[in-house]
Formats: C-alpha cells, structure tokens, sequence
C-alpha cells in the first residue's frame, strides 16, 4: 500500500507482488513486467499504471500484468479498482496465494476485518507454506483482539486491571514502526524467485573432501614409538569418515527431496503423503487427515503435473536437514516458479519432511 496509516493496522500488513511468473516465458513480456515493476519501486504509480494498461490492450490475459495493474491501482489510491482486478484473479487461478493477500491488505485498509481475515484464510488454505499470508493473519487476529478488548472495557469496567495490560501490548505492536519489516508495495516482479538460482548447488563440495584419506601417509611414522603407534592410527582413519558421511546425508537428503517431487508429478498419493514424517504438522490449523485429503483433491484433481526442482542446497546437522530449492510447478495451464524450503528428519533410515515454506 503505497499511503499507510501511520501506527495502524494496514502500515504492519504486507501487500506483495506476484513472485511467480505464469504463462508466458517469451523475452519482451518479461522486459514488461520488469519496467512496470521498476516504476513501481521508485513510486511511480501513475506511470505504472499506464503502462500496465497500455500493455493489457495487447494482452488482455496476461494474469501478471493484470497482477502488476492491481498493484499499480492499490498505489495510486484506487482501491475499489483493486479490489476487482484481484478478486478476478482469485477466481481464474484460485491457486495463487498471493491475490487473496492483496485482497486483505486492502480490505484491512478499509478495516473490514471480516473480510480481509477471510482472504488471507483463503490465502493459507491455498498455500498453507505461505509465510507472508500467515503473518498478516496475525496482525488481523491482534487488531481484531483489540477491538473485542476495548468493548469489554466499555461493557465492564471492573476488567481494567485484566485487559489494560492485554491492550498495552497491541498498542505497543501498532505504535512500532515496522519499517524494515514491511516492503514498499511496489516490491514485486519474478525476478526474485529467479535471482536465488545462481547460488550453486553445495553437493559436489562434501563429494570432493573424502579426498583426504591423504591423512593416511601421517600414519606411516607410528610405527617408530610402537606405544604411540596404536593411539594415533584410529584418530586418522576418522578423519575423512566425518566428511564422507556429510557427504553421504547429502546425497540422501537430495534424492529425497527428488523422489517428492517425482511423487507429487505422477500424482502418486502414496508415495507424496510417505514423504511427510509423522510429526509434520499441516500449516492452517489443518487436522493431518484434513490436509491429506485437500492435497489429494488438489493432486489428484489435475489433468497433468510437472514439478522440477533445481539448484538444491542442502544442509545437514545430525539427524535434521534443510533442503533449499527453486520449484518450478505447472498443473494444466498454470506455471509457477518459487523459492521452496523443506525440513527434514532421518527417521528410520530415511529422509522425512517435517515442515515445507515457500518463498525466501
């Protein structure tokens, strides 16, 4: 939102720009989101606008100018324009979070709480991974706390000394100033999702230390001081065994993380939901029978899935792992590029997701 209240809700809520790109991939379209998005960030809306629109004539379809159009309307102070160009796309790609969060940031901007804590349900029901969503459900639920601890006030003062102190702290969350944790409006484009991609992938490093059995020369010496000999022989031989099974865990973690999306793209229920450790805990407030059953829906729903992964970087720390990726995601005419992190347990010998995000 490009004019926040100062000290209310609507300055702590995130309004975001689509980090996807969807349908066409071709050179030019991307050189026009790139320009809107620019003209975004340096707080021209009114020229975004324009060109938005300028380049919808040609395009009409375009869900990611139509996308960058409603940013552009938000930040020229035209919120009910918003609100329709937003509401549209919920309704032609109801699997793309990122709308239904506008939709609330706006709504919350007008404080129709209902409403924008409705979207942003939507938003997380979506995309249960969906960080940004879950955070302005927060400051919806305090604002709407708020609210319900001013009418006990009013309806029983004997309460004071219970809620005052309740209500304290949500004024001292609204009276912060969240610059730093909220991004300008114009803070969109795909490019992000894209830029992460060139960190290199850290498999091929561990790979390369088993090299060093080269500590095996150091044992040759020992045998001059034969009581030492025996002591230090054991000290080099596992040395390069710690390497070899990050190494190892890696590689595991990896082909983990492969075999789920394999899984996930053959629509292969069985094999997806026995990626989940038993200790994940489905996002939303899900039951774990809730969330296997909409997954299934979803999955199972789709005529054709592809799902790609690439650039993983994995990290490991004893029996616990995190696998970061971009996730390239099409289902029938839909493509989606992210950031995805997944969390990880060896259990029972195998790699387990116990918590997944998107973004970052």
């Amino acid at each position: 939102m490009k004019q926040p209240v100062s000290r209310t809700l609507p300055r702590l809520l995130r309004l975001v720009a689509l980090t996807a790109l969807i349908g066409s991939g071709l050179a030019h379209a991307a050189d026009d989101y790139a320009d809107i998005t620019q003209l975004l960030k340096a707080g021209k809306a009114g020229d975004a606008l324009a060109k938005a629109d300028q380049r919808l004539a040609a395009n009409p379809r375009d869900p990611q100018l139509r996308f960058l159009r409603g940013v552009a309307q938000s930040d020229s102070g035209k919120p009910a324009e918003a609100i329709a160009t937003f509401t549209k796309l919920t309704e032609e790609y109801p699997e793309l979070p990122e709308p239904y969060n506008n939709l609330a940031v706006l709504y919350a901007n007008q404080n129709q709480l209902d409403k924008a804590r409705t979207a942003l349900e939507m938003a997380i029901r979506t995309n249960p991974s969906y960080a940004t969503a879950h955070e302005n459900l927060g400051d919806i639920y305090a604002k709407l706390a708020s609210q319900a601890y001013n009418k006990a006030l009013q309806l029983d003062a004997t309460n004071a000394n219970s809620v005052k102190p309740k209500l304290a702290l949500i004024r001292e969350l609204f009276s912060a100033d969240p610059a730093g944790k909220r991004p300008a409006a114009a803070a969109p484009a795909p490019a992000p999702a894209v830029v992460a991609t060139q960190r290199p992938a850290p498999a091929p490093a561990p790979a390369a230390t088993p090299a060093a059995p080269a500590p095996a020369p150091a044992a040759a010496p020992t045998p001059a001081p034969a009581p030492a000999a025996a002591a230090p022989a054991p000290a080099a031989a596992a040395t390069p065994a710690a390497p070899a099974a990050a190494a190892a865990a890696t590689q595991d973690v990896t082909a983990a993380v492969q075999a789920w999306a394999a899984a996930w793209a053959a629509k292969d229920m069985k094999a997806y939901l026995a990626a989940y450790d038993k200790d994940f805990d489905p996002p939303g407030r899900q039951t774990r029978a809730a969330w296997e059953k909409e997954r299934e829906a979803r999955i199972v729903g789709k005529s054709k899935i592809a799902v790609q992964v690439s650039d993983i970087t994995v990290s490991v720390s004893g029996n616990k792992a995190t696998a970061r990726f971009r996730q390239a995601y099409s289902a029938d005419a839909l493509n989606v590029t992210s950031r995805k992190t997944l969390d990880l347990v060896q259990n029972g010998g195998r790699w387990a997701i116990v918590r997944e995000s998107t973004g970052g």
